[in-house]
């Protein structure tokens, strides 16, 4: 055979596990799992404003129609809109959702910057949540890490459990999430 392959082959054989000493320590596993909060969090964190338009909270009702969609490449989209106030007034151009198609016609609320309007309604709220839902599923495995970094042996088929069941309705609101968006 020829070298590549045998390396490639090599690539794959079973390599000697690390010995006792060969973990993060105490300080690098307080470090990552503050990493690993910090990545659960942040999605929460950041749907906030998105939310508070989704549900009306924040922002000026009305109606967004989306005048045109620009294809960026590689399935991107720069889309722009027309927002026109419910309290009456001059139309407002505003920056559409790239998931939008040219033509479109739909209850929005502009945002208190004015530069774009975010769907409100059961779809833009359900849109919204996508974040939340992926910061569930970050957190989903972090008990049974928790017990295995203190050592813990006792819980730790229940912390899979949970963890999975998390994983599957974090995936499932994601899912959702995203078809709300686009639909």
């Amino acid at each position: 055979m020829s070298n590549a392959f045998d390396d490639v082959v090599n690539a794959f054989q079973p390599v000697p596990t690390p010995g006792p000493g060969r973990t993060p320590g105490r300080v690098g596993m307080a470090i990552l799992l503050l990493l690993w909060v910090g990545l659960g969090v942040s999605p929460f964190v950041f749907a906030v404003s998105g939310l508070k338009l989704a549900t009306g909270s924040i922002g000026t009702p009305g109606t967004l129609t989306v005048v045109s969609c620009e294809e960026l490449g590689r399935g991107r989209y720069d889309c722009k809109g027309s927002f026109a106030p419910d309290g009456g007034g001059a139309a407002i151009p505003v920056d559409a959702s790239p998931d939008s198609t040219a033509g479109d016609v739909r209850r929005a609320q502009l945002t208190p910057e004015g530069d774009r309007a975010v769907a409100t309604g059961t779809s833009g709220i359900l849109a919204a949540l996508t974040m939340p839902f992926l910061g569930v599923g970050v957190f989903a495995f972090l008990p049974y890490v928790l017990l295995y970094v203190f050592k813990v042996r006792r819980g730790r088929r229940a912390a899979v459990v949970f963890g999975s069941v998390f994983t599957a309705v974090s995936l499932a609101g994601v899912v959702v999430g995203m078809v709300a968006a686009y639909a």
